[in-house]
């Protein structure tokens, strides 16, 4: 099977035909066809086939053609035939996310994330937004957000993807009985979906911790403490994190520390500032963490606090953004440098903290070694990755981790997130990778929807 990248054209013939130039009729073997089955995503109709003279690979698409399978748009896309007598268009990547009815802003603070998606997606594949009420099942079809000529968006009836890219926006929403038979339905027309919900910080630990290559990049960790084992974890390592299980952005999150002869404290982020509180034991603490939360500390973590690298006395942790390529592997597309504000628990931007290259903040801590400590530490994502991958029953094609590394180079991994931020992607030095990870995703969607790279040129 060869796989072609060429040029979609509108004509305006009624009957249903499909005009393929020269050199794409023999590329594709159909030069004595006279009809085929034309495909895209889960659309498919029967066509004659006219030969036309034009150098290069262009095919045109007949009226009659393009409205019996909602063609997208005209312009490049790739081309194959994976049987004999049918030609595929594609892949059709929808990008799954939800949001306010807003049409100038329909998928909230994700909007200008998915417009990036749809401006570099459709140079050379069809790639549209929307939300699960855009489906139609009875029609297989998408009432779906695409970019017009003047960068706003504009509604298209286009088929069912070949490939869901799920950036849906909350935990109620991805795991809401109403999404399940959504990716029921998807699964039962074999699209392929990823990433296919958030992580549960709880089952990540667990799975990596029986892992022999993984685990050892985990700190001390435990799901549901008993307050016996938070005291006898702050007593063994004098600080700790405790964390809800499904937070994110750091909401939630308690550093606690035990200073023998002085007493306890918690550290937190709350009305728009960094809190301190202190304790003269144990029991008072636990005390103002039950009023606080209740019945919700059934779903907290407690972690083992680490001595990270600091510059300027402020901890330093690095978000490594993981992405699938066209090959199905695991690579590091980019990593961000994190440096906590002060009296900051975590070193998220939005609580005061700052934002370095990797370079910048290990020369500093470990010049001439830095490098060396870097490349142990891409390595350490990556065996976390697949081990990940090994124990999660879906499709992952993006991972985001939360990594430290301490003053005697260990690498100790904190969180994994299966719908990373990209806030990392905004430092001026990093917008490279940003727009590496925008392709990657393509590219994987390529290797999922099957139309793997051969013949392209």
């Amino acid at each position: 099977m060869s796989l072609n990248f060429g040029n979609i054209h509108f004509s305006q013939q009624p009957e249903k035909v499909v005009f393929l130039s020269g050199s794409l009729l023999r590329s594709l073997g159909l030069t004595s066809r006279k009809s085929i089955q034309l495909r895209i995503g889960t659309n498919a109709v029967s066509a004659s086939v006219k030969p036309i003279e034009r150098s290069g690979k262009h095919i045109y698409l007949s009226n009659g053609v393009r409205n019996s399978i909602n063609v997208p748009r005209q312009g490049p896309v790739y081309i194959h035939s994976p049987r004999d007598g049918e030609i595929e268009l594609g892949p059709v990547v929808g990008v799954l996310s939800d949001g306010p009815h807003n049409p100038s802003s329909p998928f909230g603070a994700r909007t200008s994330y998915i417009k990036q998606l749809l401006r570099e997606g459709n140079k050379k594949m069809f790639v549209y937004a929307f939300a699960p009420r855009d489906i139609n099942w009875q029609r297989e079809t998408v009432q779906a957000y695409m970019l017009g000529s003047n960068g706003g968006f504009v509604r298209k009836t286009v088929p069912l993807p070949d490939v869901v890219y799920n950036r849906l926006p909350s935990r109620k929403t991805d795991f809401s009985p109403f999404t399940n038979q959504l990716r029921d339905r998807f699964g039962k027309r074999n699209i392929k979906f990823f990433n296919w919900a958030f992580f549960n910080k709880s089952d990540v630990y667990s799975q990596l911790d029986g892992d022999v290559q993984a685990g050892r990049y985990l700190p001390e960790t435990y799901n549901n403490p008993s307050p016996e084992r938070i005291k006898d974890m702050m007593e063994r390592h004098s600080f700790v994190y405790y964390k809800p299980s499904a937070g994110s952005l750091g909401l939630g999150i308690y550093r606690l520390t035990y200073l023998p002869k002085k007493g306890y404290y918690a550290r937190y982020h709350g009305n728009g500032g960094n809190t301190l509180l202190k304790f003269p034991n144990f029991n008072s603490m636990m005390r103002m963490l039950q009023a606080k939360h209740g019945s919700k500390l059934k779903n907290y973590v407690i972690q083992q606090g680490i001595r990270l690298i600091e510059i300027d006395g402020c901890p330093i942790d690095f978000r490594f953004h993981m992405h699938k390529n066209s090959k199905n592997r695991w690579s590091v597309v980019g990593i961000g440098a994190k440096k906590a504000g002060r009296g900051s628990v975590t070193t998220h931007i939005k609580n005061g903290g700052s934002l370095m290259t990797p370079e910048q903040a290990l020369s500093r801590a470990f010049g001439s070694r830095s490098r060396d400590v870097l490349e142990r530490a891409k390595d350490a994502a990556i065996a976390m990755s697949e081990a990940i991958e090994n124990h999660h029953p879906h499709l992952l094609g993006e991972i985001g981790f939360d990594i430290g590394i301490d003053d005697n180079e260990r690498i100790w991994m904190f969180e994994a997130n299966s719908k990373p931020g990209r806030s990392i992607f905004s430092h001026p030095l990093l917008k490279g990778e940003g727009k590496a990870s925008v392709e990657h995703i393509f590219e994987h969607s390529m290797y999922l929807s099957g139309f793997h790279r051969g013949n392209d040129s």
